[in-house]
């Protein structure tokens, strides 16, 4: 069960960010991605690369507007792919069955699709996100990728709080566009 919640908060952390929690499990981890699906067939010093340039302009181009846009846009189609990687690699490292590890890649990705929706749901409706929310899910996502590997359960934990949360921010909006 801990191995599931562990799952979980890996994904949840792909859902806020892309590339941040793939960076921060291959730096975490001894043998650099060597148990991450995809990117265990790349080059260490590569996937380093793009990670390291990734990652700094999701949290530099996430402060502006346009960038926010392109940044939901990318973020979205990427985040489910991301966040199934994610929970595989946190399955593999576990040492799960290969069932439960496709079926932690499926809910994971499904996870951290719902919860990039719902970032994307909050911009447009605010029209932008506030600096001080994004600082927020740049610290829950780092947060996140370490609760996965050092208390899985709070990370589990604050995973299933951020979905609960998805849920009510769904109910909020349909109220809000019908006018109730």
């Amino acid at each position: 069960m801990v191995e599931v919640l562990a799952a979980l908060s890996a994904s949840a952390a792909a859902g806020i960010r892309i590339a941040l929690p793939l960076l921060l499990i291959g730096l975490w981890q001894n043998d650099l991605w060597s148990k991450v699906p995809l990117l265990s067939n790349i080059s260490p010093q590569i996937v380093v690369g793009v990670l390291v340039s990734w990652s700094l302009f999701e949290i530099f181009a996430s402060k502006r507007l346009l960038g926010q846009r392109i940044l939901n846009l990318i973020q979205l189609l990427f985040s489910p792919i991301v966040g199934a990687i994610m929970s595989m690699a946190i399955a593999k490292a576990t040492h799960l069955e290969d069932w439960i590890t496709i079926v932690m890649g499926v809910v994971g990705g499904l996870l951290a699709l719902v919860l990039q929706l719902v970032q994307v749901g909050w911009f447009y409706r605010w029209r932008g996100l506030p600096v001080w929310m994004l600082l927020v899910q740049d610290i829950l996502c780092i947060c996140l990728v370490i609760f996965a590997f050092d208390a899985p359960q709070q990370g589990g934990l604050i995973a299933l709080l951020l979905l609960w949360l998805a849920i009510r921010s769904y109910q909020d909006w349909y109220r809000w566009s019908k006018g109730l």
